[in-house]
């Protein structure tokens, strides 16, 4: 006879109520870890989508993803006459916010780049690519937008001609494509108003000859670090590797995040473990008179012992398949995307069977000094 199993029949009502509690406390944490793993891979999806193996910025700058940068507009040239680079092209990245037709503001992230040219999106769900090197836009699907619509940016309306997916920031806000020349008009380009005050002072401005970066693909028989040393001869310029670009965002860009999402996960497992213990020695209180009676008929410590820790395994467990349940029915309705990992569930699963044990201490400590005296008081 399981005295574990029996006593969970009894007070059924409880034990199942206490799984479901529990299960949602860890559906949370299942949760958070799931938005850092999707924060990371957002981050690096936009990063890894020019496909290049190196990133040509301003010197002493990070990359356009970590500060800003600017380089002159011819730099494409002089890097694709580098021996070792394939394919180059230009990029430019600013962030805007835009009434949208069917009302509404709508924010998000504007990549101009040249058509043919590494830059653009990976790939599309809907629509065709650029065609046209003015007033087209390849959306992401997050921003709502659908093949035909328009959209107003600057003094020009701009027509929908494809969707990709899975193309946002690392701040979460979603990405759009549309040509070189077009964003940096948007970008470098001044309001009629302020060129002419610049044209009065007599410093003419809004030069548009002007990118964030140059993205390159190399030969497979060149080497990264090769072709960086060349590009570095060039005092304005410095050349970011892929591997480097991405060690950027996950530990400068998203260190922030990655520490406050990390703190609030050991906050919720040491409260989970807190419940856990509580419930375990309040279960046990309740089992006063009949672990004496079980002393006093001879039963074994062992007895005890394990029913305590078995009880403590069947919440644990309970509460985390009930957890992990609701995170994956519902994770696609959060504004960020949570990414589910076999890995960590499994390593989360071990953490909460560790806790049950270590909690369930409380309660073994109690039962192993309860009087068998006590089975025979009134």
């Amino acid at each position: 006879m399981n005295l574990a199993y029996r006593d969970i029949r009894h007070n059924l009502g409880r034990f199942v109520l206490t799984c479901i509690g529990l299960g949602m406390l860890l559906g949370v944490v299942l949760a958070m870890i799931g938005i850092y793993r999707g924060l990371v891979s957002e981050a690096l999806a936009l990063a890894r989508a020019p496909q290049a193996d190196l990133w040509i910025v301003e010197a002493d700058r990070r990359g356009p993803f970590a500060e800003s940068s600017r380089i002159p507009g011819d730099t494409r040239e002089a890097v694709e006459r580098i021996h070792g680079v394939e394919a180059a092209g230009s990029v430019t990245y600013m962030t805007t916010d835009v009434e949208r037709t069917q009302g509404g503001r709508l924010r998000f992230q504007l990549i101009g780049y040249e058509q043919g040219r590494p830059g653009g999106p990976a790939a599309l769900i809907a629509g065709r690519p650029l065609a046209r090197s003015h007033f087209e836009l390849v959306a992401d699907r997050s921003t709502g937008l659908q093949v035909g619509d328009t959209l107003m940016l600057g003094r020009n309306r701009f027509t929908v001609t494809g969707l990709t997916a899975g193309q946002v920031t690392s701040g979460g806000d979603p990405v759009a494509y549309i040509s070189l020349l077009d964003s940096q008009k948007l970008q470098f380009e001044l309001a009629p108003p302020a060129a002419r005050v610049e044209l009065a002072r007599g410093t003419p401005g809004g030069g548009k000859d002007t990118v964030n970066a140059v993205v390159a693909r190399l030969l497979p028989t060149a080497s990264a670090t090769d072709v960086a040393r060349s590009v570095s001869r060039w005092k304005h310029l410095a050349a970011i590797s892929q591997e480097e670009q991405e060690t950027i965002l996950t530990r400068s860009v998203v260190q922030r995040a990655r520490q406050q999402i990390g703190l609030f996960t050991s906050i919720l497992m040491v409260v989970s473990a807190v419940i856990i213990a509580l419930i375990i020695y309040t279960m046990t209180m309740d089992k006063i008179r009949e672990i004496a009676t079980l002393k006093l008929i001879g039963a074994p410590d062992r007895t005890i012992v394990a029913m305590i820790v078995q009880q403590a395994f069947a919440l644990g467990g309970t509460g985390f398949l009930l957890g992990a349940i609701l995170i994956s029915t519902v994770k696609d309705y959060f504004p960020r995307r949570v990414l589910l990992q076999p890995q960590d569930g499994l390593a989360l699963a071990t953490v909460v069977m560790i806790v049950c044990l270590i909690s369930s201490g409380l309660g073994v400590r109690l039962a192993l000094r309860v009087d068998p005296a006590k089975a025979l008081g009134g």
